[in-house]
């Protein structure tokens, strides 16, 4: 099926590309999920890129010329979470909210990354959040509750996966905060643990671990921060690549997640979730190069393992349009304006209304860029005065912050100008989408579920393709 946005001839081209290589079975294979990612925060992030940015043309990833749509609840609810939702995209099984690699018995079920390897793939498993978390471990982990941190970093360890990519792992101290040993567990087993590009590079060893230099992080930094962090995932993308051709080049699959969309999404956070799915499909660039340089051996697949956040491009503020121009005055997250909020109130630092004019002014565009009007600016100014003076606000919980009053309202402010809707701070049961290319993409189409992505995957790297 030909992508609605792509043009006649690229898609034409693709789609010959397709047809000709469905003999074959791929021997390199990524597996793309934007964690979060439903068709509100692809076509937000479109509207910016055809709006804002100018391109003449789409997002990567819409203009792959397979593309289908995707069912995502679990075993236990119409709405999943991220382990039942990565076991069904790693392991094609259904199972209950917060389950990890097993089925709703608590048997423990393969992942397609243990059948591949069990093919002579190398696997490669990367994300910008923690790499115990539940999307990548889906591909090597069993444990009941998705919080087992150690159990899941030990399976880790012991899983014989080729290149494991993220923030930092959580389960390295017991409940008394002291030191369990994990890092030796990776180092018994053969694993590399480096904390920089340079030094996955320069690694001898098949097995790497890479995470970030800062060891309390549980993600690399939102792309709209400006953090410029070497591990940003396009970066890290490339140097998967290049130590999985490096040490098992004749066959290898990656699975490349972007973890932060969904924390944008869980945060309501409109700009921040747009500037991710660009990041998402910058990595994708890199895969798709790739592709062009093994155009009859590589099968590429793009999907999320849930939408976040209900988000929606337009809502009652601004009509039938969309400003995606002030996407780019938001120069912060609302996870950083949220902790830096919450460093000043703990240190008791003296901040007055007219200081945090001019830091919205700096780092939102409030006034100079995005218009706020007097009845706008005395709700913000008396939201700030609970939050900061009587430190009597509300504060909004999602999964991975507590947002204060005052915080909610500014970023409020932003998505209402933008034109971003949001239904939930949780997740939503609506479909996601999937793109492909390559060798074996022409089995996907239509609408599918979630379980049936890695069965078609290893059917295509079976060579059971269509003739």
């Amino acid at each position: 099926m030909t992508s609605f946005f792509s043009k006649a001839v690229f898609s034409a081209v693709m789609g010959l590309t397709a047809v000709t290589a469905v003999a074959a079975a791929p021997k390199y294979i990524f597996y793309f999920i934007g964690d979060g990612m439903g068709p509100g925060q692809v076509m937000a992030a479109e509207t910016y890129n055809r709006m804002t940015r100018g391109s003449d043309t789409e997002l990567l990833m819409m203009r792959l010329p397979v593309n289908a749509m995707c069912t995502t609840w679990s075993a236990s609810s119409p709405v999943t979470d991220s382990a039942a939702a990565g076991t069904a995209l790693a392991a094609g099984v259904k199972t209950k909210n917060s389950m990890l690699g097993m089925g709703p018995d608590s048997v423990a079920v393969n992942s397609i990354a243990v059948d591949l390897k069990e093919m002579g793939y190398g696997i490669g498993l990367i994300t910008n959040v923690a790499p115990d978390d539940a999307t990548p471990g889906a591909f090597y982990a069993h444990v009941p509750y998705r919080g087992m941190y150690y159990e899941i970093g030990c399976q880790a360890a012991e899983s014989g996966v080729d290149f494991l990519a993220g923030s930092n792992l959580r389960g390295t101290r017991d409940g008394n905060g002291i030191y369990n040993g994990l890092y030796e567990r990776f180092a018994a087993n053969g694993v590399d643990v480096v904390r920089s590009l340079d030094g996955a590079r320069g690694s001898l060893s098949r097995k790497v671990l890479l995470l970030d230099s800062d060891t309390l992080s549980t993600q690399t930094g939102h792309a709209i921060d400006s953090l410029k962090k070497e591990n940003a995932l396009p970066a890290v993308t490339d140097v998967a690549i290049g130590h999985l051709m490096k040490h098992t080049p004749d066959r290898f699959f990656l699975m490349v997640e972007n973890g932060n969309i969904d924390w944008a999404g869980h945060a309501n956070d409109g700009a921040t979730a747009v500037k991710e799915v660009i990041c998402f499909d910058q990595a994708l660039e890199r895969a798709y190069k790739f592709y062009e340089q093994h155009p009859d051996e590589t099968l590429i697949v793009v999907t999320a393992d849930h939408e976040t956040g209900g988000m929606s491009v337009g809502q009652a503020s601004t009509g039938y349009n969309c400003y995606t121009e002030y996407v780019d005055c938001q120069k912060v997250s609302k996870e950083f304006f949220t902790n830096w909020c919450r460093d000043m109130i703990r240190g008791n630092v003296p901040y007055s209304w007219v200081q945090m004019k001019s830091y919205l002014r700096e780092n939102l565009g409030f006034w100079e860029m995005i218009p706020v009007s007097e009845e706008m600016e005395r709700v913000l100014e008396s939201k700030f005065t609970k939050t900061f003076v009587t430190r009597d606000g509300s504060v909004s919980h999602s999964l991975y912050n507590d947002f204060p009053e005052f915080a909610q309202e500014v970023y409020d402010v932003v998505n209402r100008r933008c034109g971003f809707g949001f239904t939930t701070g949780n997740h939503s049961g609506n479909p996601v989408s999937v793109f492909a290319v390559g060798v074996g993409s022409e089995l996907i189409s239509g609408m599918v579920d979630n379980t049936d992505l890695p069965r078609l995957i290893l059917r295509a790297a079976k060579g059971d393709g269509q003739q």
